[in-house]
């Protein structure tokens, strides 16, 4: 699959993967200069890239596991989803989970895009619905941790 993309500034990189077999693609900070990130803050880092991500598809903003677990930044939403007729700038909205303040630097990762496709659905409204075992049991109801 191809996706179209354009830098929107001469410093944006493109998306890259870590490995040939790697899922997520790293998107980089568009920054000018160090950003700092507050504990419990979250600031919105620009790309620097749009993206014409296929129609069926769209792109899900991941955290980067290294990031998150040695740094405690993470995108705010925690799964970011831009869709396929978005065409503006990719930002991604960092969070510091920790107690100290962070920095992101020109370039640096700070997230990683995967495409998955979906399913467009439409939505019947009905009286009720068929009945299961499990019925409308909630969190914990199946016995399973």
């Amino acid at each position: 699959m191809q996706i179209k993309i354009t830098r929107l500034s001469k410093t944006a990189k493109l998306p890259t993967r870590g490995s040939a077999l790697a899922a997520g693609y790293d998107l980089y900070a568009d920054v000018a200069e160090d950003t700092v990130i507050r504990p419990h803050q979250t600031v919105m880092i620009p790309s620097g890239v749009a993206m014409e991500i296929p129609e069926g598809y769209f792109g899900a903003i991941f955290a980067r596991s290294g990031l998150a677990a040695k740094e405690s930044l993470r995108p705010a939403n925690c799964v970011g989803v831009v869709d396929s007729d978005y065409r503006g700038m990719w930002k991604i909205a960092v969070h510091n989970d920790g107690d100290t303040e962070r920095v992101i630097t020109p370039g640096e990762r700070i997230a990683q895009m995967v495409v998955i496709p979906f399913l467009p659905v439409e939505f019947e409204e009905v009286s009720e619905l068929s009945d299961t075992e499990r019925g409308s049991g909630g969190f914990g109801s199946t016995g399973k941790n």
